[in-house]
Parts: structure tokens; C-alpha cells; sequence
């Protein structure tokens, strides 16, 4: 597969790793070695970043969408994730908000269709 691809694969930024890495190609076998096995570049990358876009709100507890309403653009390293929940800016505590207001919706949807069902499984 591509490096986009395994990096992809592997939550880490492209751009952050080795040269090796970003001009190969990456097979299966070796994305299940480097999930199974990390080498020590691959856990340095996971635990201080920088990390893309996806990662970054997982961290922040945000939607990818709410990072860019945020102007949130570029990678962003554990330290500075860390001192965003340290302390939270505006965007951060209206986009968690959010996201809690939407995982609450979710919840109410699923349990609403599975009282439906329930009920037309009795008639």
C-alpha cells in the first residue's frame, strides 16, 4: 500500500516520518509488524506527535469539522493538545458542547427507533 495509506492506517502524520517510510511501499505484513512491534520512531510519533487531523480531535473530544470552524489547519504535537484542555479557549468548550449535544441526539435516535421496532415486532 501507499505510505499515505499506512500512516493512514497507523494514526500517524506522513510528514513526520522516517524518509524510508514516506518513499516506499508499505505490505500488509509490515503494517501488521509495525502495529504488533512499533519501532521507536512510530512510538515516539503516537505519544508526542505531531498528530493529523483526526487524531487531534479525538484528542480534544471535537469533530474534525469543528477543528476547521476553529482555524485549527496544521498537525498539533501531546504538549499542545495537552495545554488546549488545560486551558480550554472559547471554540474548544462550544465545539465539546457540540459534539456532546450531538452524541446525546445519536442516542435518542437509536433508542427511538428500537422502541419503533419493538413495538412492531409485538403487532
Amino acid at each position: 500500500m501507499k505510505p499515505a495509506t499506512a500512516a493512514k492506517k497507523l494514526g500517524i502524520l506522513l510528514e513526520a516520518t522516517p524518509e524510508e517510510f514516506r518513499t516506499g511501499t508499505v505490505s500488509r505484513d509490515e503494517l501488521a509488524a509495525l502495529q504488533a512491534d512499533p519501532p521507536e520512531w512510530l512510538a515516539t510519533l503516537r505519544r508526542e506527535g505531531p498528530h493529523p487531523r483526526p487524531v487531534v480531535a479525538a484528542k480534544l473530544g471535537v469533530s474534525n469539522s469543528g477543528l476547521a470552524r476553529a482555524g485549527i489547519d496544521d498537525a498539533l504535537t501531546t504538549a499542545e493538545i495537552k495545554a488546549l484542555l488545560a486551558a480550554p479557549p472559547e471554540w474548544l468548550v462550544a465545539e465539546r458542547a457540540t459534539q456532546a449535544a450531538v452524541r446525546a441526539e445519536k442516542i435518542r435516535v437509536k433508542e427511538r427507533d428500537a422502541a419503533r421496532a419493538a413495538r412492531s415486532d409485538e403487532d
